[in-house]
């Protein structure tokens, strides 16, 4: 360590903070900091409780000051620390909260990054007792050494290098959000153009179909001969094949055997959720269950990737919203109502002349997704 830099226990660098009752003010509001106040993602406060004195919680006992530093002692990795900022000066947060408050020596935003580096944080992961409710004590965090320049200007210096460097970095992900907007919007903006061309006849969906299916409604287990496919296996498309459930069923296991490009289609769900859609790919022997409805599609007629490309369409799900059944949580589209949604259809051959280009504009959406992402 340079000669220009100190080591000392928080303990040592700090002043010791206010402690307050609101209670005694019952009629005065104030601003309320809970555990939960601070968002662990972006390390600012965006859920604070505005309280009478006399609706305060017994935790609602430490003041806090501008500059402050606030640090969640219970579960410590979740990381939850902010800087109080002018508008919660004076205000009161949780005992849940080890408040850091520098001394003269010490500039308080040099401690806020230090409780985000993984030295700290490591440390508190040690320290933390409790399965069920990991928390750290107060006298833990205390205990922690700091390292620091001697200098206050010199830790002012440190702060704005890494201020500059974090307005960057939240740039950039600004940008890489908003390209992975555009890639998304890309791909859509191709489909709807291709199927909104007028020159294509447009057909209910059950002209086309022989007749579509509901699965499975046998009940499931976590372990079992075949797994079954169901609504939240459905992701983008495709299916994922995460927590997944058996049958042991021989007649299901017959009768709702997947087979390839079978395209199935989310009938219940919350109302953003239903009408999602997913094409059978997969070599592993599958049944599906009863929320979901086969479409047996006419293969001289409609090929499958075009119909699930279709039914993951602004157009279809426009449509979905016209005939949905809604309740308060629960959405429904039965396979009469399927039936009845209006596909364009193309001659076959030019159907799967528009599948291989979304294809290839997929194939290459998705590797800027990921870079994006990344």
């Amino acid at each position: 360590m340079r000669k220009d830099w100190e080591i000392k226990k928080l303990c040592e660098v700090l002043v010791k903070t206010e402690t307050i009752d609101p209670r005694k003010k019952s009629n005065e509001t104030f601003i309320y900091l809970d555990v939960s106040s601070v968002n662990k993602e972006t390390k600012e406060i965006d859920n604070a409780t505005v309280l009478l004195g006399k609706d305060a919680p017994s935790r609602a006992r430490k003041l806090v000051r501008t500059n402050d530093v606030i640090f969640a002692t219970v579960r410590p990795t979740h990381s939850r620390v902010a800087l109080i900022t002018q508008e919660y000066n004076k205000q009161v947060c949780s005992t849940g909260y080890f408040v850091l408050r520098g001394k003269d020596f010490i500039f308080n935003k040099y401690l806020f990054y230090f409780l985000l580096t993984d030295e700290f944080n490591e440390q508190m992961e040690k320290m933390q007792k409790g399965a069920s409710y990991p928390a750290v004590t107060d006298t833990d965090v205390k205990s922690i050494a700091l390292r620091y320049p001697k200098s206050l200007p010199e830790q002012q210096r440190i702060v704005a290098i890494l201020d500059e460097t974090f307005a960057a970095i939240d740039k950039a992900k600004a940008n890489a959000e908003q390209n992975l907007k555009n890639a998304k919007e890309l791909f859509d903006c191709t489909l709807d153009n291709i199927l909104y061309n007028k020159k294509w006849i447009v057909k209910e969906l059950g002209e086309v179909c022989s007749r579509v299916e509901y699965g499975s409604s046998t009940k499931s287990t976590p372990e079992g001969k075949l797994p079954v496919l169901r609504m939240g296996n459905i992701q983008n498309g495709s299916f994922t094949w995460d927590s997944l459930v058996y049958s042991d069923d021989e007649e299901d296991n017959t009768k709702y055997l997947l087979k390839h490009n079978d395209v199935l289609f989310n009938r219940t769900n919350s109302p953003e959720l239903v009408g999602k859609t997913a094409i059978y790919k997969s070599e592993m022997p599958s049944i599906f269950a009863g929320y979901l409805i086969r479409i047996h599609r006419k293969a001289n007629l409609l090929d499958a990737d075009y119909l699930n490309y279709y039914l993951n369409s602004k157009m279809a799900k426009d449509y979905g919203n016209t005939v949905v059944i809604s309740s308060v949580n629960q959405a429904n589209i039965n396979g009469t109502k399927l039936k009845s949604y209006p596909i364009p259809l193309p001659s076959l051959k030019d159907q799967q002349i528009i599948v291989q280009k979304l294809d290839a504009l997929s194939i290459e959406t998705k590797k800027l997704e990921s870079i994006y992402q990344q």
